[in-house]
């Protein structure tokens, strides 16, 4: 399992709100991506924004971020997004404490 953290810097005319209706919109799009296990939409007080995501393999993460979704990202905030891989070793649920260990 790879979980990826992509950021990118929101132009200033673009605030929480803004973001968060955004994020709204898109969000259920997410749900019929290959590969994708979750995503979460994030938004800073720094005008950063993005998403942290679990996906089944690093490929299919990286396919993904290319193509129509980077053009979005470039068309909507006008700057290339940073993205950072993670191998998951360990997943941590609370309440109750429960450990997975992805395969």
């Amino acid at each position: 399992m790879i979980t990826a953290i992509v950021r990118y810097h929101l132009p200033a005319s673009i605030g929480r709100e803004a973001c968060r209706e955004h994020f709204l919109k898109i969000a259920p799009g997410f749900g019929a991506v290959p590969g994708l296990i979750r995503k979460q939409f994030i938004w800073s007080e720094t005008g950063t924004a993005g998403g942290v995501y679990q996906w089944r393999t690093l490929d299919d993460a990286k396919r993904f971020y290319q193509g129509p979704w980077l053009d979005g990202i470039l068309a909507r905030y006008g700057t290339y997004p940073e993205i950072e891989y993670f191998d998951t070793v360990a997943i941590a649920d609370a309440p109750g404490g429960t450990v997975a260990v992805p395969e």
